[in-house]
């Protein structure tokens, strides 16, 4: 089996042959660098979708580390920027919130279409099975029949028990359904789908604020965390959508999808500086060990760890 950093190594090969061919091309074989080499830096990781915050910041964290005598080749360059970018992600990491004793955790999750909602909600019902957890699954997605199909099979491969309801139903209806089941079942965890919404459409943002209502009437307290998943390749669209969500929502964390198809893996670390939003989860391929805990320790040091050299 495949070790945890192998997967996101692989995940964020293509974010991290950017990055190190940025790094060889500005840094490599120079031996004196002027402030201007760390202004085009900055620039570059702001093309790469780390956000404009986090790319002057790290890039004037480089500077100033050269300044002071600590940075002398191409690879402390990579060392500093892994050590300074996992500095950033940790600063609001923290253990899931829980719901009280003997009830479940409802984790609520929330993005446009596509980002990958019930293919995420389907693999972290199958890890938390295989850590021995009972979970409920609630398909509030009514409007895609695909939606209920998806979770229907993700629901017989793992285990979980499934909740839904006709095509065209209330959501709020199956939320609140959902939240009663998984509190008779006694089941550690409630993992909520909804139906992909474009955070510019008024109306189904309001549905989803009616949703977190109908979730809270059962039990108060709940949604414990709401979860907006983002599609790595979207780049900085990213920004505005949790902006958006977390005004209808209340936002508590992100899980970045789809992380293996894109070169844009600056993105967890431009919400972290811009929302302060800890990531949760990361989907590093299509196998389901392929959504790991994030772990910005490891996340860092793939994204920093390869240089290319021509």
């Amino acid at each position: 089996m495949a070790s945890i950093f192998s997967i996101f190594k692989k995940g964020l090969e293509k974010s991290s042959v950017k990055v190190g061919r940025t790094i060889s091309s500005l840094f490599g074989g120079v031996k004196e660098w002027d402030s201007s080499v760390f202004e085009m830096l900055g620039d570059m990781l702001i093309s790469y979708d780390f956000g404009v915050a986090a790319a002057t910041d790290i890039a004037d964290t480089l500077k100033d580390e050269y300044q002071r005598g600590k940075i002398k080749s191409s690879e402390d360059i990579y060392e500093i920027a892994s050590a300074h970018v996992a500095a950033i992600l940790k600063r609001n990491m923290r253990e899931l919130n829980h719901g009280a004793d003997g009830m479940p955790t409802v984790i609520l999750f929330v993005g446009v279409n596509g980002s990958g909602k019930t293919t995420t909600v389907g693999k972290l019902a199958n890890l938390l099975r295989n850590e021995g957890k009972k979970v409920v699954l609630g398909s509030c997605d009514t409007f895609r029949a695909a939606a209920n199909e998806q979770l229907t099979l993700w629901s017989e491969r793992s285990g979980a028990l499934l909740v839904s309801s006709k095509n065209g139903a209330d959501p709020s209806g199956v939320a609140f359904d959902a939240v009663k089941t998984a509190i008779a079942e006694k089941a550690d965890y409630l993992l909520i789908d909804t139906a992909g919404r474009q955070h510019n459409q008024k109306n189904l943002m309001e549905e989803l604020a009616k949703i977190c209502r109908s979730i809270n009437k059962v039990l108060p307290g709940a949604p414990h965390e709401t979860w907006l998943t983002v599609d790595a390749s979207i780049g900085a669209n990213a920004l505005s959508q949790a902006e958006k969500f977390s005004a209808t929502a209340n936002l508590t964390g992100i899980v970045l999808t789809k992380l293996d198809g894109s070169g844009k893996g600056g993105m967890a670390v431009a919400l972290q500086k811009k929302f302060e939003l800890p990531c949760f989860f990361a989907g590093l391929g299509e196998a389901p060990e392929d959504l790991q805990r994030f772990d910005a320790d490891m996340y860092a040091k793939a994204l920093f760890e390869h240089e290319i050299t021509e």
